[in-house]
């Protein structure tokens, strides 16, 4: 049986693209009713200007209009104190090449404008990764020898968040409370994250997608590449002990997920933390120091990002652990991957 499903297709012109959460800039690219699927196309975090090994950010990138993103996309009927429901359906590699890079003054383990050295800057060097979409691999070659190495795709969108509260404005490279650069590789297809609607429309947007990263983004970039996408949008109205979201919370099939990003690094931790604590115990009635208890037995802390200008960490809870009693929103999840499943044996 055919399902009818409403899809929306978003394709950005360069002069479309966006690096600001909030600020009023612009109408959104388009206007979705919740249920809808949406197709859309991001670039990658250098606007696709860095094209071989040759091509410096420093030099043919525009600063600061870098990690650019698609939307904002307006949710029709989504109110501050609502649930925007994000679906991650599919994300795919538009080209067949990808690219890294290591800058001066950024990343893990250099000097930065805030952590001041006395030593040299990080040489800036760019990777291009071969992309084979049939085989599911982009290849690693080093720059100044030794063995290259194929490693397996792990699509994942980098930058993905909602219009942030009280008229703030921040870059796209900026994660908070409204999502943004978070840089976790947990939000790849299957997964359904959930955003706090803070502004009429939620205003969604989505961008910086990694053909795969490792957690951290140790040096600032991933495999960095432009992406087609296709999420589910669909929105749970105020109301119950979980509304207002504090942080984005991600859901896949296996696992409850809660993100902080702020700095210092131990606190993004103890915002994660902080937040799967009390999510456990509404779904499951428990004290919060029984809750407590449980994350620190069975609990996972990857990390997001350890580059930008906030830090994102993630706490992590397998879903068995909390009986099957414990439904997040009704099971809005489930009944996402099942409209997923339905667009997909359409497509």
């Amino acid at each position: 049986m055919t399902v009818s499903l409403e899809v929306v297709s978003v394709e950005p012109a360069q002069d479309q693209l966006r690096y600001t959460f909030g600020g009023g800039g612009g109408e959104p690219l388009v206007r979705v009713r919740p249920g809808t699927v949406v197709e859309l196309a991001t670039e990658d975090c250098f606007g696709g200007r860095v094209r071989s090994a040759a091509d410096l950010p420093s030099q043919v990138c525009e600063f600061p209009y870098l990690n650019p993103v698609t939307g904002p996309i307006h949710v029709e009927g989504a109110e501050p104190g609502d649930t925007l429901a994000v679906h991650l359906v599919d994300i795919a590699p538009a080209r067949d090449w990808a690219v890294s890079a290591t800058f001066p003054h950024f990343g893990a383990l250099t000097a930065t404008h805030n952590t001041a050295m006395l030593h040299d800057p990080l040489e800036e060097v760019v990777w291009v990764y071969e992309v084979d979409r049939e085989r599911g691999t982009c290849l690693f070659r080093p720059r100044r020898g030794g063995p290259e190495v194929e490693l397996p795709l792990d699509p994942m969108h980098g930058t993905i968040g909602v219009a942030p509260a009280a008229g703030e404005v921040f870059a796209s490279i900026t994660p908070g409370a409204h999502g943004g650069n978070m840089d976790t590789p947990e939000m790849r297809a299957g997964t359904t994250a959930y955003f706090n609607v803070n502004v009429p429309g939620g205003l969604l947007a989505i961008g910086d997608g990694h053909c795969r990263q490792g957690e951290g983004e140790v040096c600032g970039t991933a495999v960095e590449a432009a992406m087609r996408t296709v999420v589910v949008v669909d929105l749970i109205k105020g109301g119950g002990p979980a509304a207002p979201l504090a942080w984005p919370r991600i859901e896949s099939d296996d696992f409850l997920m809660s993100t902080g990003s702020t700095r210092p690094l131990e606190d993004a931790y103890r915002v994660s933390q902080h937040d799967l604590v009390t999510w456990a115990a509404e779904l499951t009635g428990w004290d919060t120091l029984d809750a407590y208890q449980l994350v620190s037995q069975a609990g996972l802390a990857p990390a997001g990002n350890v580059v930008d200008t906030n830090y994102t960490m993630v706490a992590k809870l397998a879903k068995k652990h909390l009986g099957s009693a414990a439904v997040v929103a009704d099971g809005m999840h489930d009944r996402l991957r099942e409209t997923a499943a339905a667009y997909l044996a359409q497509r």
